[in-house]
């Protein structure tokens, strides 16, 4: 049966990656990661109803993703017209009547959406605030992580992901919502737990194969770049230092490449990935071109 505690404190962390579409006068976003509930057009619309962008003009999608109770999940959003401010998470378990009502906003002169009310701890049902915090411009799609509390279970509950947007005409807030199940603790067994990858060549294998990408198909020329790299890896720890130096700079340049052509990919019209498979990929190529 559903349980809900009574407070509980978001871990965060932030990584950028994708692709930034310039300023207009409205601020919208799209939620990439967990899959919304309902289909999103190139703004995110629909988004501008709570609790979850309920003012029609979409379709559901039916997707319901599944976690765990106490793991720490990856959240995508991309912020496709700018507006400074910052985001929020909640967590409903029974129904979206439990998702908290939209922080109180302190008006300043000039701008009725100054400041929004930040938790700070969070209290459940928020489970972060003040995430992603900006004022400028994001370079591209980002992804923060948020831990799920360890007393909650549920076959479909509701993940809400809030926007609060200063300089920016009342109402001050767009949402977007996920569906997703909450099932017991990850058991410490080799059957059940999956090991963080300790090589290249794993890394590149987890985000090809993992959710982000899972229903994508990875362009060929994408592909053979994020192969390669880990090859020239393998070979670099068996070469004299001088060899083993160059094999990484091809290594760097590939998975370079690799991430650039993932978020070219994910673009236009009729992209060839999705933003979510992209963002994860450029994200796992930085970070494993950062270490060379």
């Amino acid at each position: 049966m559903p349980t809900t505690p009574s407070r509980f404190g978001g871990a965060l962390l932030f990584v950028a990656a994708g692709v930034f579409a310039p300023a207009l006068a409205h601020a919208h976003f799209i939620l990439v990661t967990p899959d919304s509930w309902m289909s999103q057009d190139s703004f995110g619309l629909p988004e501008k109803l709570g609790p979850c962008g309920d003012e029609g003009g979409g379709t559901p999608t039916g997707k319901v993703t599944a976690f765990h109770q106490g793991q720490t999940i990856s959240v995508t959003i991309n912020e496709v017209i700018t507006h400074p401010g910052h985001y929020r998470v909640a967590l409903a378990v029974n129904n979206r009547s439990e998702l908290p009502a939209e922080p109180m906003v302190t008006p300043a002169a000039g701008d009725p959406c100054a400041s929004a009310a930040i938790q700070n701890p969070p209290t459940f049902p928020v489970l972060a605030d003040n995430v992603l915090p900006h004022t400028q411009p994001f370079a591209g799609p980002q992804t923060f992580t948020v831990t799920l509390p360890t007393n909650v279970a549920c076959t479909r509950c509701t993940l809400q992901v809030l926007e609060f947007m200063s300089s920016h005409p009342a109402p001050c807030f767009y949402h977007h919502c996920a569906d997703i199940s909450v099932q017991g603790e990850l058991v410490s067994t080799t059957s059940t737990t999956t090991l963080p990858c300790a090589t290249p060549r794993c890394s590149v294998e987890a985000v090809v194969q993992g959710p982000a990408c899972g229903s994508d198909t990875i362009p060929a020329a994408i592909r053979r770049k994020l192969d390669r790299a880990p090859e020239l890896l393998e070979q670099a720890e068996t070469s004299p230092p001088g060899k083993a130096r160059v094999l990484r700079k091809k290594a760097k340049r590939f998975l370079e490449r690799a991430g650039g052509a993932a978020r070219r990919a994910s673009r236009g019209k009729k992209p060839k990935l999705s933003a979510g498979c992209a963002a994860s990929i450029k994200q796992t190529t930085d970070q494993l071109a950062g270490g060379l």
